[in-house]
């Protein structure tokens, strides 16, 4: 007990509040919405492909290299940037002459003309760029 004769307990002051403060919560939420709405299109490919199955290796993420996505019609994107083939080419004689070279990922429709992925490989070669993966959905194997 306190010199007043109340324990410490008991005060003249205010009631006690019986309300959730809400204003913490709502600003971790806000956070994680703007964490979820930037790692989005990271997670997602710009350009719908759809890859064929095989049994493939896993490749490094770590080196560096460029994304080529061929479309079923036989369009060409850079790194999610639809491009002609003159501009194409223009990209892969920008890439060659930087000082390490990247890899090329090839991400192939599985209905995309062999033409245009013959166009692609032929190009880089063509220019130095002599690395290639090409990135496929993993094969789900028979029961």
């Amino acid at each position: 007990m306190s010199m007043s004769g109340k324990s410490q307990f008991e005060s003249d002051d205010d009631p006690l509040v019986n309300d959730i403060n809400m204003t913490p919560f709502i600003d971790v939420m806000l956070v994680l919405l703007i964490v979820f709405m930037i790692t989005l299109p990271v997670i997602n490919p710009a350009v719908k492909v759809n890859l064929p199955k095989a049994n493939a290796s896993m490749v490094d993420k770590n080196i560096k290299s460029v994304n080529i996505s061929l479309t079923a019609n036989g369009n060409i994107a850079w790194d999610k940037e639809t491009l002609d083939d003159a501009a194409f080419v223009a990209r892969l004689q920008d890439a060659a002459k930087l000082p390490e070279p990247p890899h090329i990922r090839i991400y192939a429709d599985q209905g995309t003309p062999y033409g245009r992925v013959a166009f692609v490989m032929t190009s880089a070669q063509s220019v130095g760029l002599t690395k290639f993966d090409f990135v496929v959905d993993k094969k789900v194997p028979a029961a």
